[in-house]
């Protein structure tokens, strides 16, 4: 039984993605681009229309007979809910099958101990509910991203140094208030499954994420699966000890990648250069005036940046590299030296294909991914564990 229902599950996710690859579809196509038999096709797209996840939309050219009816997914049959969880406040993002977003929420936290994080949370996704006017029943599920080290197979959050967190079972606690399944994983990652799904990591087999801003994250997709690690504390990139000895990081460690990149770390850096920035924004603006003492804060993190993106490149051979974050906002500041140190640190024979792309993002961004985390369930390819 446990094999049929596997099997059944894999056959309606390789339809689905047919269908949401090629749009209008045959039947008969499907079971060309899936070698399903046409009547596993005919079965599985009957219980996909009457889940509401595909639609007959139109009739086909005819090749010699009939003319086929096609199929398309039905992108407001159902909805899903993403949240950005932070220190203070989370983003909430109703979106829909394609991942469009079609209400949004910030809220301040007012409780920062799970628990009360967990029901303020199930109030916010009534309200984007409410705001759109889609029934509790049509949404399937909801997706948080955090950071810290999370293992999303149990929905539990193993520590999470900026919410004060320690084996926390907060898909549990929040499942508990809203009677839907609720998926838990760190932010990164959820960032990389809405690139693999609807953004540039679509049909790319191995491409890194990796965000730049209040810290250094890492998503890692190596033969088109994303990479958790054994507790869910892959790509620490961020605290990869660059400089023994050096600054004292918040991990608990000295030297990290974070302590010459972050945020926070630039304008201590900046400071101790006997500049008065006060935040990252206030720093870029200096360095962007032409500030020699800024720009170099800016040149040494790139560079410092660079070698580590090349270590990565050694370590995976991505044929991708997506840099998105808050530190985007730095722009050639940050980059074109992180650029520079990629290509001279980085093993040459795995330059050729490389492609580096940067994708700025905000707070919806980040709930949009977290949504990704219920996407992947209904399009990806179940695999025994």
């Amino acid at each position: 039984m446990a094999k049929r229902q596997l099997l059944k599950a894999i056959n309606r996710a390789a339809i689905l993605n047919a269908i949401k690859a090629h749009g209008a579809i045959a039947r008969t196509d499907i079971a060309a681009h899936t070698r399903l038999s046409p009547a596993t096709v005919t079965s599985l797209t009957a219980e996909l229309i009457r889940d509401g996840l595909v639609y007959e939309k139109q009739v086909g050219t005819s090749r010699g007979g009939r003319r086929p009816i096609e199929l398309a997914l039905n992108a407001e049959g159902a909805y899903v809910v993403g949240i950005k969880l932070a220190e203070d406040d989370a983003t909430l993002a109703l979106t829909d099958l394609n991942a469009r977003i079609v209400e949004k929420l910030t809220l301040r936290l007012d409780e920062r101990d799970p628990r009360g994080a967990s029901r303020q949370l199930a109030r916010g996704v009534d309200t984007v509910l409410g705001a759109a006017g889609v029934s509790r029943s049509r949404l399937l599920g909801v997706g948080v991203g955090l950071a810290g080290v999370i293992d999303s197979q149990a929905g539990i959050c193993r520590v999470s140094p900026h919410n004060g967190w320690r084996e926390v079972p907060f898909s549990r606690l929040l499942e508990d208030e809203l009677g839907c399944i609720v998926y838990l994983d760190n932010n990164v990652n959820t960032l990389t499954l809405v690139e693999q799904l609807y953004g540039a990591g679509q049909n790319v087999a191995n491409f890194l994420v990796i965000t730049v801003g209040h810290g250094i994250g890492l998503g890692i997709v190596a033969n088109g699966q994303v990479v958790r690690g054994a507790s869910g504390g892959a790509g620490e990139f961020g605290h990869t000890v660059v400089e023994p000895g050096g600054f004292d990081c918040t991990c608990g460690n000295q030297g990290c990648l974070e302590t010459f990149v972050a945020d926070a770390w630039l304008v201590r850096r900046a400071q101790t250069r006997g500049l008065d920035a006060g935040s990252a924004p206030a720093l870029t603006a200096l360095a962007q005036a032409g500030d020699a003492r800024a720009v170099e804060v800016f040149a040494q993190a790139g560079e410092v940046l660079g070698r580590g993106v090349a270590n990565l490149v050694n370590l995976f051979n991505p044929s991708l590299i997506i840099l998105s974050g808050e530190g985007a906002r730095a722009g050639d500041l940050l980059f074109a030296p992180m650029r520079a140190a990629i290509q001279r640190h980085m093993f040459p024979q795995l330059a050729a294909g490389l492609e580096v792309c940067v994708e700025p993002l905000t707070d919806e961004t980040w709930a949009r991914g977290a949504a990704g985390l219920v996407l992947e369930r209904i399009f990806s390819v179940p695999v025994l564990a």
